[in-house]
């Protein structure tokens, strides 16, 4: 009986040693952090306290910039997916017309007016009027550059006078440039 009255007591002073051990452990532990605090100076404080504030400026900037340029691809990405099913809506001889209009525009400088006659002409291209119209709605030329290069032609080849270049580059029968366009292409021969 007494050996097990032993190993009772044996056994709660473990438990009470454990217990004292682990409150040494936690008074060290806020010790040695409250030593560091007494440690540390004002300027040694302010610097840490400037470095903690600079570190989370720093993490929430990167945080919005990282929102920002998701942001800005899923707007991209959006935009490109509507462009591909505009794209996709665009019937196919509408696409062959703007093509066609961009070949006359870069190889025989033409106006748009021209060009329109020329896709819709049953001796031309012969396409629909709705598919003529979209190329010249959607053909980016510059086209004061057309008609420089038209009139510079004339003027090589033809020896025409500025007025004569004029006439012809504004003729229904002629070039169909507008009065603007033309007028550029004089005052920059």
């Amino acid at each position: 009986m007494i050996v097990s009255l032993m190993g009772v007591g044996a056994t709660g002073d473990t438990s009470d040693s454990a217990a004292d051990a682990d409150n040494e452990k936690v008074e060290t532990v806020a010790k040695v952090e409250e030593e560091k605090t007494k440690e540390e100076t004002p300027e040694e404080k302010a610097a840490r306290e400037a470095k903690e504030v600079e570190e989370k400026v720093l993490a929430e900037q990167k945080a919005k910039e990282e929102a920002e340029a998701k942001a800005k691809a899923e707007e991209e990405a959006k935009a490109i997916a509507e462009a591909k099913a505009k794209e996709a809506s665009i019937p196919r001889e509408h696409k062959s017309a703007l093509k066609k209009a961009e070949q006359y525009a870069q190889t025989m400088h033409m106006s748009k007016a021209g060009i329109y006659d020329q896709l819709t002409s049953e001796y031309g291209e012969n396409f629909p009027v709705e598919a003529a119209q979209y190329a010249i709605d959607n053909i980016q030329w510059d086209w004061n550059a057309n008609a420089l290069k038209k009139a510079k032609s004339y003027a090589d080849m033809m020896d025409m006078s500025n007025a004569a270049i004029y006439d012809q580059l504004i003729s229904e029968y002629g070039e169909k440039f507008t009065k603007e366009e033309a007028q550029y292409a004089i005052d920059n021969l």
